[in-house]
């Protein structure tokens, strides 16, 4: 197929995008309608079922779970498959964004509710839309794109503070250090921005900053 028609072929496709984008917004808002106050966790897929923060994240869904908090992540393996085990513990909803990429990540078998998307900008709102905190532990670029999505989103006040929770001080120190020398030093930012997340250590540190925000917001 020529350049030509290739472009004119995708074009010509865009109509029928749309319907596939709207099918996955409606089937999104229909199935977390039902689920109740929830919260996220994030981290990356890579984690192995002995690292540390595979524990700590699997403790911090059980103790939300706990409180009545669905737990949602992006249904991976890693620490997603962590925090949707520690929901399944504490007998909490345990669900999973699944996400349709090229290396065919299969939702762990901790998920019980499960959502597949196909476009990732589908499933960042059903986050941000649904989830009353975002609990963020050590992680890769997409990681760091739900970190920094949700930073914008309540820097522009495009949605209401909310508690962003970056958990594990030590591996999020070098790039805390890079905001405030470089992003900060150079005005890019404002001091007040810091404000808008936390860094926690332990699953008790994560309960406190979520029970304190709800508390006095």
């Amino acid at each position: 197929m020529s350049k030509k028609n290739s472009k004119s072929g995708f074009i010509s496709e865009d109509p029928w995008r749309v319907f596939r984008i709207m099918s996955e917004f409606v089937e999104g808002f229909e199935v977390m309608s039902q689920i109740g106050p929830a919260m996220a966790i994030f981290g990356s897929s890579r984690t192995k079922r002995g690292d540390k923060y595979y524990k700590i994240a699997e403790r911090i869904a059980y103790y939300l779970a706990k409180s009545g908090y669905a737990i949602i992540t992006g249904g991976g393996p890693g620490i997603m498959e962590a925090a949707n085990k520690g929901a399944n513990m504490a007998k909490g909803k345990s669900v999973g964004f699944n996400i349709h990429i090229p290396s065919e990540q299969k939702a762990n078998s901790y998920v019980k509710i499960l959502l597949d998307f196909r476009y990732f900008f589908v499933r960042k709102v059903m986050f941000a839309k649904y989830a009353k905190a975002f609990v963020i532990l050590p992680g890769g670029f997409g990681t760091l794109d739900e970190l920094f999505e949700s930073i914008t989103l309540v820097q522009t006040k495009r949605i209401e503070p909310f508690p962003i929770i970056l958990v594990g001080s030590s591996y999020w120190a070098g790039l805390l250090d890079w905001i405030k020398v470089s992003v900060l030093k150079n005005s890019c930012i404002s001091r007040k921005d810091l404000e808008i997340f936390s860094i926690a250590d332990s699953p008790k540190e994560v309960a406190q900053i979520i029970k304190r925000f709800y508390k006095h917001g």
